[in-house]
């Protein structure tokens, strides 16, 4: 009985010198995993120039789902305060530490702005700067750095003026809008995004049942971090999460019930789901494996048909359709706020070949359609070389093709553009949480003779 109490308290002294030694026990891990996680994302974003898309499910995959919501929400808000965080620690450090250094600094710097417990944010943080090969000689200068910052780092943060977009993004964006409108879109970017829901069927009972906002355009919005799979009509697919202007395309498309549709570019499938739920007859058809697996999980979630297709669609053979949506592949600039890695992983370089796939899509899903038919392209581009331009470009390529006019009581009278689409922008909506920047024409190819 003695041994064993001897063996006892040796192990518990052993535990605590673990403990003091910097290597936490598994509460302790657990705690600190989604940070660990965020870092890893930004590390991904700032050291590689990946989008998070591409490395979350590898990164995020071993978490919980309230710690993979935390980690992704850690990493975004840094993203999103990039500017603010670096500025505030500059006059900290005498030379730029290593990426890994500084983004664990940006990270606490992050933490501490948004009123994090300042002894909780500074010990996790110079325990994963400890346990890192790259990281832990620098462990007493994150522990200093973030002891300084952490007194009055709220106000600090405030005092500091709204991110900028990047020279190569916020230059074209300032010829097209003007210079105030950029800055409300920063605002907007900064903010982040709301969620939206697209009801299957009665938006007006899923918003009394969730306690979200009926949008005038049909979408649901609500409000403050929100735990999708835990609202009332999940498990029953009675909702999908799409922002307010990306459902606009398929509304304004509307095909009559049974009508043969072709959704271009389809995953991951908001627009295949409204597009079945008017009762069409749909193809899906995208490029990606992978992300066509998450349509056909929302297809079965909702309870809703359609043909799934795996397939280039500069290639396949197909058709015709009564109806096609392409909303084709873009710079995804209008949907920063939502996504504020955008602008760390791309650059204008990437511009100029989606320029031509858009082309190149546009006039192959023109000779899809069927007599009579109708292409609502779109991309969530907040660049006209992608949307106004794309389709003024395609108006004169195709004799007799015409920019239908679209009509709809929540069409307001700021969103229509001169060839004869709907431009949206993050800043619009301001006071109900804003919108993701969208670009949408509908045009119909000349009648034949």
């Amino acid at each position: 009985m003695a041994r064993h109490q001897r063996q006892g308290q040796r192990d518990h002294g052993q535990r605590d010198h673990r403990q003091r030694a910097g290597r936490p026990d598994a509460q302790e891990a657990q705690s600190q995993a989604p940070r660990r996680a965020a870092l890893a994302l930004l590390s991904a974003v700032l050291g590689e120039g990946r989008l998070i898309a591409e490395v979350e499910e590898r990164i995020l995959a071993p978490l919980s789902p309230e710690d993979r919501a935390r980690a992704a929400r850690l990493a975004g808000e840094v993203l999103r305060g990039l500017p603010r965080a670096d500025r505030l620690l500059a006059p900290h450090m005498e030379k730029r530490p290593p990426m890994a250094v500084l983004n664990l600094l940006r990270l606490g710097t992050v933490e501490l702005a948004s009123g994090g417990a300042a002894h909780g944010v500074v010990s996790d943080l110079v325990a994963l700067a400890g346990a890192g090969k790259k990281t832990a000689g620098f462990k007493g200068m994150v522990n200093a750095v973030l002891r300084k910052l952490a007194e009055g780092a709220p106000e600090a943060w405030a005092a500091q003026p709204v991110p900028r977009l990047p020279g190569w993004l916020r230059k074209p964006l300032v010829k097209r809008y003007g210079a105030a409108r950029v800055a409300a879109m920063e605002a907007a970017h900064e903010a982040g995004a709301p969620i939206d829901l697209t009801a299957k069927g009665d938006p007006a009972a899923l918003a009394e049942a969730t306690g979200g906002v009926l949008l005038p355009t049909g979408s649901v919005r609500l409000a403050g971090p929100v735990q999708v799979s835990a609202l009332p009509g999940y498990e029953g697919g009675a909702f999908w999460v799409q922002d307010a202007a990306a459902a606009l395309p398929a509304r304004l498309l509307a095909p009559a019930p049974g009508a043969k549709v072709l959704d271009l570019c389809a995953a991951p499938g908001g627009k295949t789901l409204q597009l079945a739920a008017m009762g069409a007859e749909v193809t899906a058809l995208d490029i990606s494996e992978a992300r066509a697996g998450r349509l056909r999980e929302n297809l079965a979630r909702i309870g809703l048909a359609a043909e799934v297709v795996i397939a280039d669609a500069l290639d396949w053979e197909g058709g015709p359709f009564e109806a096609i949506l392409l909303d084709a592949p873009c710079s995804a600039t209008g949907t920063i706020r939502r996504h504020p890695d955008l602008p760390h992983a791309k650059s204008a370089a990437s511009l100029a070949p989606l320029v031509a796939l858009q082309e190149a899509l546009l006039d192959r899903a023109l000779g899809m359609l069927a007599p009579g038919g109708r292409l609502l392209y779109c991309t969530c581009s907040l660049l006209p070389e992608e949307g106004e331009a794309q389709v003024s470009a395609a108006l004169r390529r195709h004799p007799g093709l015409r920019a239908l006019p679209l009509e709809a009581p929540w069409i307001e009278p700021g969103w229509r553009s001169a060839e004869g689409g709907l431009r949206l922008a993050p800043d619009l909506w301001a006071a109900e949480g804003g919108m993701d920047g969208f670009y949408m024409a509908l045009l119909a190819p000349a009648a034949a003779d």
